[in-house]
């Protein structure tokens, strides 16, 4: 059998090609142009409601001034890893910052915020160990329990009731790790972890929590769903990401200093991989920084997002349970998803359709997102364009 017959056989390839021969296919579209709220594809001007840049601050003079002297001073890239050569000042400087900002002994960085989730839980979960996870976690967080060496159940979405289930399943003498998206990237709610966080201390099992979407959201000054619960001295692990946010490229986790220093000696993505840049650390510092400065940009998010959230229900459409930034528009059937996305692309709007394996069989949906930096007529003229596109599609 030839290694490459299954090709032909993946349904949703089969269906990427037909989209691509309609003109419909949504996805890896090149951006000419973008300032941020505002992008240009094929010299079209269109409203970006379709990025994690919460706070805006990819354009903020402060952010792109400092990658700009970092580059100046230490040039495009480490070349080698943290082991190594590729341990700069900036990355010890974050590192201390990040600590100091999520009230955490220590914190440590890793190139992407994907291996800082792979090499996080592989490093923790040995064999005997057991990895409990949200069936809505991200793709890392899965492939993170999958590179261990121990065993990985999984809860029914925020269901409390099937977690302590399955952490009652779990024996004494495993060590257990229950992971939880602090908010969830797709349906954009948060994770319960009051009750999240009484079950594990129940159970005996150590808390990690992804904060991709919720640092620079939730918390005062964005210190994520930890501070936001009034439960910081409970997580265990806080693991965040510098792509969202931070306005940069990278990821990090924070907790006690021995379990940091256990990480750092033993995730193999941080061991194997080169440091992150120069660049992309100064940018993450720069953000930090800011993030404390101008509190009045989270502020100012939120009532963005509350805006369009409002209004989005008022005008039919089904948002699920969203209650962050991330607002989805749940539409299901696939082929409808995708015109729904095109009448809004050509109308103005450019957001993210999710269609299956990405989210379960039915559940098709656009992802919606929000920024501290748009405006009011941005959100005003978005409203016009989804009632007259949801309309047209039969969607409301």
């Amino acid at each position: 059998m030839d290694l490459f017959d299954k090709i032909k056989k993946v349904e949703y390839l089969q269906e990427a090609r037909i989209a691509i021969d309609q003109g419909i296919y949504p996805f890896f579209l090149p951006l000419e142009e973008t300032e941020g709220t505002e992008v240009v594809i094929n010299g079209r001007r269109l409203i970006m409601l379709g990025s994690n840049n919460y706070l805006g601050l990819t354009t903020h003079p402060k952010v792109k001034e400092a990658a700009i002297k970092a580059i100046k001073e230490y040039g495009t890239s480490c070349t080698g890893s943290r082991f190594m050569n590729g341990t700069l000042k900036l990355h010890k400087k974050l590192e201390e910052k990040l600590a100091e900002f999520l009230h955490k002994e220590a914190a440590l960085v890793f190139s992407t915020g994907y291996q800082t989730n792979l090499g996080t839980i592989s490093a923790l979960i040995s064999k005997g160990d057991i990895a409990i996870t949200d069936k809505e976690d991200h793709a890392s967080i899965i492939d993170g329990c999958r590179l261990s060496q121990g065993e990985m159940k999984r809860f029914k979405h925020n269901d409390m009731e099937d977690l302590e289930k399955v952490l009652a399943s779990c024996s004494d003498n495993a060590g257990k790790l229950v992971i939880v998206d602090g908010v969830f990237s797709m349906a954009g709610d948060i994770a319960p972890l009051p009750e999240i966080v009484k079950l594990c201390e129940k159970y005996g099992a150590r808390l990690m929590v992804d904060d991709a979407h919720s640092i620079g959201v939730l918390g005062d000054h964005g210190r994520g769903t930890a501070n936001h619960f009034g439960l910081e001295d409970k997580v265990d692990i806080i693991m965040g990401t510098f792509s969202k946010s931070f306005a940069s490229l990278g990821g990090f986790i924070a907790g006690d200093e021995d379990v940091i220093f256990y990480i750092q000696h033993t995730a193999r993505s941080f061991i194997f991989s080169a440091s992150m840049s120069p660049a992309n650390t100064a940018a993450a510092l720069a953000a930090l920084e800011v993030m404390q400065e101008e509190p009045e940009r989270i502020d100012h998010l939120w009532k963005i997002a509350n805006r369009m959230r409002e209004g989005l229900k008022s005008l039919g459409f089904d948002i699920g349970n969203s209650c962050t930034p991330i607002i989805p528009i749940y539409i299901r059937d696939r082929w409808k998803t995708i015109y729904m996305w095109k009448e809004l692309f050509d109308l103005g709007v450019y957001c993210n359709p999710v269609l299956p394996p990405g989210v379960p069989p039915n559940q098709s949906l656009l992802r919606t997102s929000y920024m501290a930096t748009h405006t009011e007529e941005q959100i005003d003229r978005a409203l016009e364009i989804f009632e007259k596109a949801g309309k047209k599609v039969g969607i409301i």
